[in-house]
């Protein structure tokens, strides 16, 4: 499916993330993992009438073995049939290698990640910077992420380092990139937290929003109190307006059917539908449970004139 056929409720993530920022809320980016789990993310978002985000990284499509023209065509055909109506983006999450972008934009996702944050600031920007005109000339909106954010479980990504993004740095690599969105390192970290306690700097995140208007992205968003989200996304001059959350969900998945390892996308496909079936209704309870209890983007649907 092309980016000109894709439905009017599937919108640029800068779409989503200026509504967000004015409805002080924040819009979930849901990692499925898993192509069938797809379902359940959109059941949950139509039921609780909330904007949300699906996503996938690059490691994702690796490790469940995906690719993005798949992961994009079972979301549009999910959500036609699901007669999904509440807005939704198509996300493309952690991203180092310029061809998998280019991949994900010709299959109909309407945002994309580069993550070139592991690099000096200079080689940084010049890398985002190429993604985001690119992306642009697409009718794409594009995330980059500045500072590094851990990781547990390496899915997502492949770095354990962690470094807190400079508001400073923040402030030249928003300008000369000119990407839409910026993922921001202040405490949180992919996976499950067994060892640190999440936290949250928030004078590092309210001086980042001081020196730039860009739409900030927190990572890491499974296993942080509510308490801490909402003080993200709500601080007085914009904080937060997107979201990542993966590890609750999968979580979710394999509690639900009594496993402990992770499959791939063809493991789960073959389950049993009665099993199948239980496992995504407590990823759908999950993700409406973040809607309603940690994002405030509940019945926010009716913001968007679509």
């Amino acid at each position: 499916m092309s980016i000109t056929s894709k439905p009017q409720n599937v919108v640029t993530l800068k779409q989503a993330s200026e509504m967000a920022e004015k409805g002080m809320y924040a819009i979930g980016s849901f990692s499925p993992r898993y192509t069938p789990v797809i379902k359940a993310v959109l059941r949950a978002a139509q039921k609780a009438q909330s904007p949300f985000i699906c996503q996938i990284s690059q490691k994702e499509l690796e490790r469940y073995r995906i690719t993005p023209k798949e992961f994009a065509g079972e979301f549009y055909a999910q959500m036609k049939t699901e007669g999904i109506t509440v807005p939704a983006v198509l996300h493309l999450d952690h991203t180092k290698t310029f061809s998998v972008i280019q991949e994900a934009v010709e299959a109909g996702f309407t945002s994309v990640m580069i993550d070139a944050s592991e690099k000096p600031l200079d080689e940084n920007i010049r890398i985002s910077k190429d993604a985001a005109v690119f992306a642009h000339a697409h009718g794409v909106s594009v995330e980059a992420e500045l500072g590094m954010i851990g990781t547990t479980d390496f899915i997502e990504t492949d770095n354990d380092e962690e470094l807190y993004t400079d508001p400073q740095e923040a402030k030249r690599f928003v300008e000369e990139t000119d990407v839409d969105s910026l993922a921001v390192s202040v405490g949180t970290a992919h996976g499950v937290y067994m060892v640190k306690e999440p936290k949250i700097d928030f004078a590092r995140l309210e001086a980042i929003r001081e020196l730039t208007p860009v739409h900030l992205v927190l990572h890491g968003g499974s296993g942080v109190p509510a308490w801490m989200i909402k003080k993200a996304v709500q601080l007085p001059k914009g904080g937060i307006s997107k979201v990542n959350i993966a590890t609750d969900l999968e979580l979710s998945l394999l509690d639900a059917l009594g496993r402990k390892e992770r499959m791939t996308n063809a493991e789960l496909k073959a389950l049993a539908p009665e099993e199948l079936s239980s496992g995504l209704a407590a990823v759908e309870a999950t993700v409406l449970d973040k809607i309603s209890n940690f994002l405030g983007s509940k019945d926010r649907a009716g913001d968007f004139l679509l």
